[in-house]
């Protein structure tokens, strides 16, 4: 089974309606972006979730200590990192991580090397931005890395076409953030209709 992901959460309704709706994960953004969440709001949002549903914090190159004290005032199970942050890095801290790498073209795999005992999320590159484009990469690169490793995979993940990404790409799990938005705020019906899509083909058999 696909798991799926939920990133860039803000306020506790539409997290809870996510998870409802049958997320797996929901991803929090603690870097400067237009979906960062103040900490005291990402508590209130993890204190809030189900059982069994992941609690995400995304980072992009963040002190060790910040990271920690977020995890320990969110009770954050799960690390994504964003930014330049080396094996070496995420190898300090207890909780799951999950190393996102933007994926340019061929030349981007060379950057894979030293995380084989990560889950790594393959996300489009865009200068300047780390996460939540909207843009499609080539997913024949994605394709290539699931045969090595464990992948998320994200980047203009909508509706519409995570069908395909996800017969393309056969990842662990897809990761959606703008596709699930209106006007740039998440969109509780998006959400419902992106996870039902899959678990929709999923029930009565991939192909």
């Amino acid at each position: 089974m696909i798991r799926i992901k939920i990133c860039g959460l803000q306020d506790i309704a539409t997290a809870l309606e996510a998870a409802e709706a049958g997320a797996d994960a929901i991803g929090m953004v603690f870097a400067p972006s237009k979906r960062q969440v103040q900490p005291t709001i990402a508590r209130e949002i993890c204190q809030a979730l189900p059982p069994f549903v992941s609690k995400v914090g995304v980072f992009v190159d963040a002190k060790e200590g910040l990271v920690k004290e977020i995890v320990a005032m969110c009770g954050l199970d799960t690390l994504q990192f964003h930014g330049q942050e080396t094996a070496d890095y995420c190898s300090q801290f207890p909780q799951t991580v999950i190393k996102a790498f933007q994926m340019k073209d061929q030349g981007s795999l060379a950057k894979l090397s030293g995380f084989r005992n990560y889950t790594l999320l393959l996300d489009s590159y865009s200068a300047g931005q780390m996460g939540g484009t909207g843009h499609v990469f080539p997913w024949e690169i994605a394709r290539k890395v699931s045969q090595e490793y464990r992948i998320i995979l994200a980047g203009g993940l909508s509706t519409d076409n995570v069908l395909a990404a996800i017969r393309a790409v056969q990842p662990f799990a897809v990761d959606v953030s703008s596709g699930v938005e209106s006007n740039g705020v998440k969109d509780s019906k998006k959400i419902k209709e992106f996870i039902t899509t899959i678990r929709r083909w999923e029930y009565h058999g991939s192909d």
